[in-house]
């Protein structure tokens, strides 16, 4: 049975996978020990072999503050560098940091609070989007676009109560280690709230006073290697739980698939005579006049809700239109190319790459590798 500590200041470990992040790594490490809480046990930096300045940035905090420690992330691969975070975490907490956010002064707090309040198993704020240049400011708008967002509900700054995945999440470290840890390499984070949601409908909470703010991919390469990633770990969710998923995550696959083989079939076979490359024309209209809509409806409060960069700037109104519509359209056609890479892989190749999409899941300490060591 998983239970929860009644601890009012539970110990809160922060763990934090990062990659050549020593744009970003000191100011979020330094914006946690700036923190008010004051049960903060530690903040691992799980590093994933970096080739820039990040692991000499991590300790020289180390030398300033013995809560700070390195650990090294052999796999390269994010679900293993949580495990690892898992398996040397000290804390009764275990709260998952990204390297490409913001965080309010009062996010542990506002976590520890809605792990107590809601007696969820993994609670979060909503991913907030924000931008430094032209093309995360139309991705981000893109996120506010019910294409864009998916519907999901972590993606709404406003929602409050129970869903189906949060962005990040803050755990009780027994919960964690009684469901096996993080296992898939994608969307280990959907996947690893799926089995949270088998023990209980009530297992995920989103709160709006979590308040965190996400950069995006800087650009449109960057975001579709992103959801190419996404598509693939999709695919491996699928295989390992068939058809518990929501629909909508097969959608994108399976949707620009009819669409393809419609419009080869009306090409080759019927002469054009469906025109359904008037169809698709229409779908991409469609989506830019989605994307003019959400963009008119932020032109007054871009900055302030958006904007992180300087303010001379901030990009006009029809290049932030354009990104966004061109953003709403990548999205599912990344996600689409990624999910059937993936089914070819394992159907015609042969599952000869799964070694890479799929981590071990979390093993007790006296299982794992001697590798893992703490460098400080």
């Amino acid at each position: 049975m998983i239970s929860h500590s009644t601890t009012l200041k539970p110990s809160v470990s922060v763990i934090i996978p990062t990659y050549n992040e020593a744009e970003n790594i000191e100011q979020v490490i330094r914006n946690f020990l700036a923190t008010s809480y004051s049960n903060l046990t530690e903040i691992l930096v799980i590093d994933g072999c970096s080739t820039d300045r990040t692991p000499q940035i991590v300790q020289n905090i180390a030398q300033q503050d013995e809560r700070v420690k390195l650990l090294s992330n052999p796999l390269r691969i994010q679900s293993a560098a949580l495990n690892i975070g898992l398996e040397a975490s000290q804390g009764d907490i275990f709260l998952r940091a990204d390297a490409h956010c913001i965080y309010a002064p009062d996010y542990i707090e506002a976590c520890v609070e809605a792990l107590n309040v809601s007696q969820a198993f993994n609670v979060g704020g909503a991913q907030r989007f924000v931008a430094l240049n032209s093309w995360q400011a139309g991705v981000a708008i893109a996120t506010r676009s019910a294409i864009g967002s998916g519907g999901s509900k972590y993606r709404n700054p406003n929602y409050d109560g129970y869903g189906e995945t949060v962005f990040l999440g803050c755990f009780q470290k027994d919960i964690l280690e009684q469901v096996g840890g993080y296992s898939i390499t994608r969307k280990e984070d959907s996947e690893l709230n799926f089995r949270l949601l088998q023990k209980s409908p009530l297992a995920i909470y989103i709160s709006s006073k979590i308040k965190v703010w996400y950069f995006p991919r800087k650009t449109w390469l960057g975001l579709c290697n992103q959801y190419i990633k996404y598509g693939r770990g999709s695919y491996l969710m699928s295989k390992r739980y068939s058809n518990q998923l929501p629909l909508r995550n097969k959608i994108p696959f399976f949707g620009i698939s009819t669409i393809a083989l419609g419009l080869i079939f009306d090409l080759t076979l019927l002469n054009g005579s469906l025109h359904l490359i008037w169809l698709i024309c229409l779908c991409l209209i469609l989506i830019f006049i989605e994307a003019a809509r959400v963009t008119l409806k932020y032109r007054c409060n871009f900055a302030e809700v958006f904007w992180r960069g300087s303010p001379e700037q901030i990009p006009l109104l029809i290049v932030r239109w354009f990104y966004c519509g061109v953003a709403i359209a990548t999205m599912p056609l990344a996600h689409f190319i990624g999910y059937g890479y993936q089914l070819f892989q394992r159907t015609i190749i042969g599952n000869q790459e799964s070694c890479f999409f799929e981590s071990q899941s979390y093993l007790p300490k006296e299982q794992t590798s001697p590798d893992h060591k703490i460098s400080v």
